[in-house]
């Protein structure tokens, strides 16, 4: 499966060589004091929940990160859908390698595909219509790039990857702004002034806001925060797609269907990922 652009070789270097630092510092010293230097083997991760999974490719560059003379024997890739019994891969060569990392590509590779489980399920709801699952950045500091990752691989789609890409005014970036209408305004100028070109996300409470929003005409999502189902009907139709409508506010799975009848665009659950449980696996030495 192609990479997201947001998982870069850099973004990866850096996120792998900062987990080793906290995990081993210096020394795996259970491994070192038990097991071999010259010691060859194998091990094999086992899948022990059924799910979507994920975090395939990103083992292999922990894996070759640390040792690159070991070696992954893929059997199953990233946005398949695998069953408890199931082997993953194969990795073969230094012991002790294997075992250092045994713990950093589990814990990766449980959480993303409870994620990506968890999207997938979440996007199959809303097949059908034009409605699209989006994330946030509800994510764990330093390991947005495997959550919003794991997203992708799920099938739903990321929002902005961090405050640099997108403009998104919420309510309280409005409110001390003096309003809507002055919060667009200052970051139309603030744009123009800055040579960039960014899609302007504006959050609204009630329809007075939406209408607030849509006369300044320089807004290209509008985001209904927590409204009842009526009211994102009523806002869907009174913006007439004159701006993308995306719903957000305690989105759950549970009520996705719902939402996606009402006609919007998008719909923005932090829960996709803070709200997936993770999926057990474990790599075994055979």
């Amino acid at each position: 499966m192609k990479r997201p652009a947001y998982v870069t070789d850099e973004r990866l270097r850096h996120f792998i060589s900062e987990a080793i630092k906290e995990d081993v510092a210096d020394g795996d010293h259970s491994t070192l004091a038990s097991v071999p230097a010259n010691m060859i083997r194998r091990a094999h991760l086992i899948i022990k929940d059924n799910c979507i999974l994920a975090g395939i490719d990103l083992a292999q560059e922990i894996f070759h990160y640390y040792d690159r003379d070991l070696q992954i024997e893929v059997l199953k890739k990233d946005g398949e859908a695998v069953k408890k019994g199931d082997i993953a891969f194969i990795v073969s060569g230094s012991a002790r390698s294997i075992l250092t990392m045994e713990r950093f590509v589990l814990n990766c590779m449980q959480r993303m595909s409870g994620i990506a489980t968890y999207a997938h399920d979440t996007a199959k709801l809303v097949e059908g219509t034009k409605t699209k699952i989006l994330d946030t950045r509800k994510t764990t500091p330093n390991f947005r790039m495997c959550e919003k990752w794991a997203v992708y691989i799920g099938g739903a789609q990321n929002h902005r990857f961090g405050l640099y890409d997108m403009i998104m005014l919420k309510d309280n970036h409005n409110d001390y702004a003096g309003g809507i209408t002055a919060s667009v305004t200052s970051t139309v100028k603030y744009l123009k002034e800055k040579g960039k070109q960014m899609l302007i996300d504006v959050e609204t409470r009630n329809l007075d806001e939406v209408k607030e929003a849509l006369a300044t005409q320089a807004v290209d999502i509008i985001m209904l925060d927590n409204m009842s189902l009526a009211e994102m009907k009523d806002a869907v139709e009174l913006i007439g797609g004159a701006a993308k409508t995306e719903a957000s506010g305690g989105i759950t799975k549970e009520g996705v269907q719902a939402i996606a009848a009402a006609g919007v665009d998008y719909i923005s659950s932090g829960a996709i990922i803070y709200a997936a449980p993770v999926k057990d696996m474990s790599l075994k030495a055979f």
